[in-house]
């Protein structure tokens, strides 16, 4: 139960990260909630078997700052990278004239 709850949290930080990240229109409205959430199970579940307790407030936070950041390195990663490949596409489609 308590990994449905902090992967709930963990989607909900990627959610509000999306809005507030600049550059948003480059990427899908789910996705960032999507690292998110999977950063945070992921997390969550290895620190469950390296022998953390579920009850114990260093896995909420080792896992819901897993959702922090990788929203927020996806956020600023994503629109880099897809103006990247935007002007290589342009280039190639355009025939080399910018």
């Amino acid at each position: 139960m308590e990994l449905f709850i902090v992967v709930v949290v963990g989607i909900g930080v990627g959610l509000v990260l999306r809005y507030v990240m600049p550059n948003r229109d480059t990427h899908g409205a789910l996705l960032l909630p999507a690292i998110s959430g999977a950063a945070t199970s992921i997390v969550w579940v290895s620190l469950l078997w390296l022998g953390l307790r579920s009850d114990g407030g260093w896995i909420w936070a080792a896992s819901l700052l897993a959702a922090f950041v990788s929203a927020v390195v996806a956020g600023l990663l994503l629109p880099r990278r897809r103006a990247e490949a935007d002007d290589a596409l342009f280039l190639r489609l355009s025939g080399g004239k910018a």
